[in-house]
């Protein structure tokens, strides 16, 4: 039997990125056991797993894959019904395959046919549908943002993803983007055409002052009840690491009825359960309040996610982010517990691009250090 090749990425000059590998002599439509143990550990050293020439791979390998690591999951799609209500802001970027209702198709431009899916329109998000400011019209097709520096979970009732795998069916290519920070600071990097970002949680958590540090390893993070339909008229930073607080959330009458046993309070770091590592791991849109070790409850939601913020600003600097540059079957299984992610890019209309998504939700929530998850 050939065992599965784990290649950490190599550093390029003037970058900081400390993790990704590349994997090779796998086929993950015929994933062995011993192939999946070395897949499985491989995720939890190096968070991006990226594996070449697996545009065979079926929905259904994709779905077996992603379930495979966390074996107890119901199988119930990362965000579970949230998907359909037409006031989230993920409703319009996604596609379910019928077949296969766990894996979405996300990407750009109309598709005749595609997994049993016939004549849609496929919407490559675009920072100036969720941003306060946009880069002029002008500079649409040679600079770019971060969209939404995310994790893939509900947090509402769901048990955040322990992985997401991401397939590349068509990519155009040809050019590059600039993504622009525009927050003062003059930060830019050049990036290709409709690239997936990633930015390591651990080296987040790793690069804070001793007294941050502190405070992120005792803090919980109280997340909006149906969140991604709570902001849907907020407007995000422009580095795309948060929301402007202009009191644009929806009011609790305008949301759908709210279970208060499913709203969650989450460790501000999660605990990697193979080398003990722990990961500043937030969703700095979705937050509403924080749970101080004193047992104070921060409510000031401007003062929250200007908090939030200083923390997690240094880990997406241009020399702490990946850059994927995606080719056509490329397969990338990446850590959700361990790294926050953005898509990036702005398309023209006839560039097509089709990629399936899966995550699942958890069997189980994600550890802090002090071992204790809450639910309210």
């Amino acid at each position: 039997m050939i065992l599965a090749t784990v290649q950490p990425f190599q550093k390029s000059a003037g970058s900081d990125v400390n993790f990704g590998a590349t994997v090779s002599n796998v086929d993950i439509e015929e994933l062995s056991d011993a192939n999946f143990y070395i897949l499985q550990n491989a995720l939890f050293e190096h968070q991006v797993l990226v594996f070449r020439n697996q545009a065979h791979v079926s929905p259904k390998a994709q779905f077996e894959l992603t379930q495979r690591l966390d074996p107890k999951a119901a199988g119930t799609y990362g965000h579970g019904t949230s998907l359909n209500a037409k006031l989230s802001v993920l409703h319009p970027d996604l596609k379910t395959i019928p077949h296969q209702p766990q894996v979405q198709v996300i990407g750009n431009g109309f598709v005749d046919e595609f997994e049993g899916l016939k004549n849609f329109q496929l919407r490559h998000p675009h920072h100036r549908t969720f941003h306060a400011t946009a880069i002029p019209d002008e500079d649409d097709l040679v600079a770019t943002r971060f969209y939404r520096w995310h994790i893939d979970a509900a947090l509402y009732g769901l048990a955040p993803p322990v992985a997401t795998t991401l397939l590349a069916v068509r990519v155009p290519g040809g050019r590059s983007q600039v993504i622009r920070y525009d927050d003062g600071t003059g930060d830019e990097l050049t990036v290709p055409l409709g690239t997936t970002v990633f930015a390591s949680g651990y080296s987040m958590y790793d690069i804070l002052s001793a007294e941050d540090k502190e405070f992120v390893r005792t803090t919980k993070v109280e997340y909006a009840p149906h969140p991604y339909i709570w902001m849907s008229s907020a407007r995000s930073r422009p580095d795309g690491l948060g929301l402007y607080s202009e009191g644009k959330e929806l009011p609790p009458s305008d949301l759908p009825p709210i279970e208060e046993d499913k709203i969650q309070i989450l460790p501000m770091c999660w605990v990697n359960p193979v080398t003990g590592r722990l990961a500043l791991q937030v969703h700095p849109s979705a937050v509403r309040k924080l749970h101080l070790k004193d047992g104070t409850v921060l409510e000031d939601l401007e003062k929250v996610r200007a908090l939030i913020h200083k923390l997690q600003r240094p880990g997406i600097s241009p020399n702490m982010v990946y850059a994927h540059d995606w080719e056509e079957g490329d397969l990338v299984l990446f850590h959700n517990r361990g790294v926050l992610h953005s898509v990036v890019g702005a398309f023209a209309e006839d560039e097509v691009r089709i990629f399936r998504q899966c995550n699942i939700a958890a069997s189980h929530f994600p550890v802090g250090p002090s071992d204790q998850i809450t639910a309210a």
